[in-house]
């Protein structure tokens, strides 16, 4: 299932060249994220609070192709790469028009109270059709 998150670049989001400062992909791909984790019906705040369960970021691969500009209109998509009890790889595209811009393989683990890893929440583990 891939799920989708539309954004627009802002002049904030660009560096003096009018074009999306790198490490802003980042940040658009880690929204896109949250949505899709709201999507499945996680309110991460509550997960924290009754579980102790976050989500922290282990890895991410990054390849940009192309450069987003001020004022594009931008569509992330993320999908479920593969996932083990506690570990979950995500691939995320960034597009503008249905060009590919920016692409991330992100890996994400969970993590209970004392910072160790604990397995997913089970509405995360449930099968991805």
């Amino acid at each position: 299932m891939t799920h989708v998150f539309t954004t627009r670049v802002y002049y904030e989001d660009t560096d003096l060249a009018g074009i999306v400062y790198y490490a802003n992909y980042l940040r658009f791909i880690e929204r896109a994220r949250t949505e899709w984790v709201r999507t499945l019906g996680v309110d991460q705040v509550a997960l924290k609070e009754a579980e102790g369960i976050v989500f922290a970021v282990r890895r991410v691969e990054a390849d940009y192709i192309q450069p987003a500009k001020f004022d594009d209109e931008l569509t992330i998509e993320t999908n479920v790469e593969s996932m083990t009890a506690a570990r979950l790889v995500v691939r995320q595209e960034v597009k503008r028009a249905g060009t590919l811009l920016f692409s991330a393989l992100v890996t994400l683990v969970a993590l209970g109270s004392t910072g160790a890893p604990t397995r997913l929440p089970a509405v995360i583990r449930r099968p991805v059709h």
